[in-house]
C-alpha cells in the first residue's frame, strides 16, 4: 500500500513537470536575436561563457546564463566574470562592447555582466527601455562615457552597480531622483565628477550608497538625512568639501560611514549622537577642525573611530569613555591638547589607542592599566614629558608600543625583558646607558627603533637571540664596537630575516664582515644603511649575494679598496651611496648600469679612470672630488 501511494505521488509530480514544460514556449524571436547581437559584439570569449549561445538551439532551454518566463521571454541574463564551478570560483573575462539590442529584452529583470574585465565602450542608452529590470550589474569592466539619462525610466530597479569602470561626467540628478525602488547603488572607482545630486534624498528605500574613488565635488547634500533606511554610506576618496550636514544625524540605521580622503571642513555636528546603529566611522584625511562634540559618547554600538590626519583641536571628550563597544581609536596627526582622559580606562574592549602626533601633555592615566585587550598603544610625538615609562605598563599585554619623542629619559625599564612586545619604538628620546643584556629576552621583537637617543657601548652578545627581529633602527646614538652581533643574529626562517637595518651616525668600527651577504638572517634585506661610522676595511664582495637589496648607504665611513663588480649581482639596487670614503680604482660599468638604479653617489673618494657610459642620468656632483675620475658628466678624459 505504501509503495502504491509513493508511486502515485511520483507519477503526479512527473506529469506536473511535463505539463509545465509543454506549457512553456520556446525562446521569443526578438529576445533570441537581441542576445545573438550581444554575442556578435564580443570579440574574445576565452572561457567560452557564450559557447552554448547558438542559432540552432533554444535560448530558454539550452543557453547557459539565460532564464526565461513561462511565456518564453528572457527574464535573466547572467554571464559574470566570476563563475562558481564545482565549489571553485573561476575568474574569467570577455572582450567586446555592449550591444544596444539588449534594450529589446523587454521582460528582462536581471542583467549581470559584472567582472568581465574587458567590456569597453559606452553604456547603450537603449538599456533605459528595460522597464522590468530590477538588477543591473555592469561593474568591474572598462566601460566609458556617462551614465545614460534614459536610466531614469528604470522605475523598478532595486540594485544598480556600475563601479570600477571609466565612467565620467556628473551623476545625473534626473536619473537618481527617478529610481525610487533603488535599494543599493554602487558607482565607486570611476571618474565621476560634479556634486552629489540633492535628488538622492528621494531614494527612501536606499540601504547602500557607494560613490568612493571618484572626483565628486561639492558638499554632502542636506537631503541625505532623508535616507532613513541607509545602512552603508561610502563617499571616501573624492573631492567633497563643505561641512558635514546636521541632517546626517537622522541616519539612525547607518552602520558604516566612510568619508575619508576628502576636503571636508568645519566640525563634527553634535547631531552625530543620532547615529545609534553606527559601528564604523572613518573621517580621516580631511580638513575637519574644532573640538570633538561630547555627544560622540552617545554612540551605543560604535567599534572604530578613525579621525586621523585632520585639524581637530581642544581636549579629548571624557564621554568617549562611555563607548563600551569601542575597539579602535585612531586620532593621530591632529591638534588635540590637554591630558588623556582617565575615562578611557573604561573602554574594556579597546584594542588600538593611537593618539600620536598631537599636543597632548601631562600624566598618562594609570586607569589605562585596566585595558587588558589593548594590543597597540601609540602616543609618539606628543609633549607628554614622560621622564620614565610608567611601571604599570608591565600589566598591559601589548603587541605594539610606540612612544617616540615623548620625553623619556634614563635607561630602558627592566620590565620590558619579560614583555611580549613585537613592535617597539622609543626613538627621539633621551635614553642613555648601554643596551642591557636582557634585550635578548625580548624574543617577540620584530621591529625595534631606538634611534636618536644617547645609548653608548657595544651591542651585547645576547642580541643574537632576537630571532624574530626584521627591522632595526639604531641610528644617531653612540654605539661602538663591532656589528657582528647584529649581522649574525639567529632567525626562524623565513621569520626573523632582516628587512631593514639602519646603524648610521654611531661609532661602530670595522671592518664590515666579509661574509655579510652569506648570513642567513640577511637573505631578504632591502635596506642597509651604515653611513657616518668610522668603519675601516673594504666593501665586501658578498653584498652582491643580497638579491633583495634595494638601498645601500655607506657614506662618510673610512672604507678603502675598490667598488666591487659583484655588487651588480644585487639586481634590485636602486640607491648606492658611497660618498666621502677612501675608495680607489675604477667604477665598474656593470654597477653603474643596474636597471633599477636611480640614485648613485661616489663623490669625495680616490676613484680614477673614465666613468663608464650609462643610461641613467646622475648629476655631476655624484662623481665630484675624485681627482682621477673623468668622462661625462665630468670633463672628458685627457688622451694626450
Amino acid at each position: 500500500m505504501k509503495i502504491s501511494i509513493h508511486s502515485r505521488t511520483l507519477l503526479l509530480l512527473l506529469l506536473s513537470q511535463l505539463l509545465s514544460f509543454l506549457a512553456s514556449k520556446a525562446c521569443h524571436f526578438v529576445d533570441k536575436q537581441a542576445l545573438l547581437h550581444f554575442k556578435h559584439n564580443i570579440i574574445s570569449d576565452p572561457s567560452k561563457l557564450l559557447h552554448s549561445w547558438s542559432v540552432s538551439s533554444d535560448c530558454c532551454s539550452a543557453w547557459e546564463g539565460v532564464a526565461c518566463s513561462s511565456s518564453g521571454r528572457v527574464v535573466n541574463v547572467s554571464r559574470s566574470g566570476l563563475v562558481s564551478d564545482n565549489d571553485f570560483i573561476v575568474d574569467t573575462y570577455m572582450s567586446g562592447t555592449l550591444s544596444p539590442y539588449i534594450g529589446n529584452l523587454s521582460s528582462l529583470q536581471l542583467l549581470d555582466l559584472s567582472n568581465l574585465k574587458d567590456l569597453k565602450g559606452p553604456i547603450p542608452p537603449e538599456l533605459g527601455k528595460l522597464s522590468q529590470l530590477t538588477h543591473l550589474f555592469l561593474d568591474s569592466n572598462k566601460l566609458i562615457g556617462s551614465i545614460p539619462t534614459t536610466f531614469g525610466n528604470l522605475f523598478r530597479l532595486e540594485k544598480l552597480f556600475l563601479g570600477d569602470n571609466y565612467i565620467s561626467g556628473a551623476v545625473p540628478s534626473s536619473v537618481i531622483g527617478s529610481l525610487r525602488s533603488l535599494v543599493e547603488l554602487g558607482l565607486s572607482g570611476n571618474r565621476l565628477s560634479g556634486p552629489i545630486p540633492t535628488s538622492v534624498g528621494k531614494l527612501v528605500l536606499l540601504a547602500k550608497l557607494d560613490l568612493h574613488g571618484n572626483n565628486i565635488s561639492g558638499s554632502i547634500p542636506t537631503s541625505i538625512g532623508k535616507l532613513k533606511s541607509l545602512i552603508y554610506l561610502d563617499l571616501s576618496e573624492n573631492q567633497i568639501s563643505g561641512r558635514l550636514p546636521q541632517s546626517i544625524g537622522a541616519l539612525s540605521q547607518l552602520v558604516l560611514l566612510y568619508l575619508n580622503h576628502n576636503q571636508i571642513t568645519g566640525s563634527i555636528p553634535s547631531s552625530i549622537s543620532g547615529l545609534n546603529s553606527l559601528r564604523f566611522c572613518q573621517l580621516s584625511e580631511n580638513k575637519l577642525r574644532g573640538t570633538l562634540p561630547a555627544s560622540l559618547g552617545q554612540l551605543p554600538k560604535i567599534e572604530r573611530l578613525i579621525f586621523e590626519n585632520n585639524k581637530f583641536s581642544g581636549k579629548l571628550p571624557e564621554t568617549i569613555g562611555h563607548l563600551a563597544t569601542l575597539t579602535d581609536i585612531f586620532f593621530s596627526n591632529n591638534h588635540f591638547t590637554g591630558k588623556i582622559p582617565s575615562s578611557f580606562g573604561n573602554l574594556h574592549n579597546l584594542q588600538t589607542l593611537d593618539l600620536s602626533r598631537n599636543r597632548l601633555s601631562g600624566q598618562i592615566p594609570p586607569q589605562l592599566a585596566k585595558l587588558q585587550r589593548l594590543d597597540t598603544l601609540e602616543l609618539s610625538f606628543n609633549p607628554l614629558g614622560l621622564v620614565s615609562i610608567p611601571t604599570w605598563f608591565a600589566r598591559l599585554k601589548l603587541f605594539r608600543l610606540l612612544l617616540a619623542k615623548t620625553g623619556i629619559q634614563g635607561q630602558l625599564p627592566s620590565w620590558l625583558s619579560s614583555s611580549s612586545i613585537s613592535i617597539l619604538d622609543l626613538s627621539s628620546n633621551a635614553l642613555t646607558g648601554k643596551l642591557p643584556h636582557w634585550i635578548g629576552n625580548m624574543s617577540s621583537l620584530s621591529f625595534l627603533n631606538l634611534s636618536n637617543n644617547g645609548f653608548h657601548a657595544s651591542i651585547p652578545a645576547e642580541f643574537k637571540n632576537l630571532s624574530l627581529l626584521m627591522d632595526l633602527d639604531l641610528h644617531s646614538n653612540k654605539f661602538s664596537g663591532h656589528m657582528d652581533s647584529i649581522f649574525s643574529k639567529e632567525s626562524q626562517n623565513p621569520l626573523g630575516q632582516f628587512n631593514s637595518i639602519d646603524l648610521s651616525h654611531n661609532l661602530f668600527t670595522g671592518p664590515i664582515d666579509e661574509d655579510i651577504g652569506e648570513r642567513s638572517t640577511m637573505t631578504s634585506i632591502k635596506s642597509l644603511v651604515l653611513s657616518h661610522n668610522p668603519l675601516r676595511g673594504s666593501i665586501p664582495k658578498s653584498l652582491g649575494k643580497l638579491s633583495e637589496l634595494q638601498v645601500l648607504k655607506l657614506v662618510y665611513n673610512r672604507l678603502s679598496g675598490r667598488i666591487q663588480m659583484e655588487l651588480a649581482h644585487s639586481t634590485k639596487l636602486a640607491t648606492i651611496l658611497f660618498s666621502s670614503n677612501n675608495l680607489s680604482g675604477t667604477i665598474p660599468k656593470e654597477v653603474l648600469n643596474l636597471k633599477d638604479l636611480q640614485e648613485f653617489d661616489v663623490s669625495g673618494n680616490q676613484l680614477s679612470g673614465k666613468i663608464p657610459p650609462h643610461k641613467a642620468i646622475f648629476p655631476l656632483s655624484a662623481f665630484a672630488d675624485n681627482p682621477g675620475l673623468c668622462g661625462a658628466p665630468l670633463p672628458p678624459c685627457n688622451h694626450s
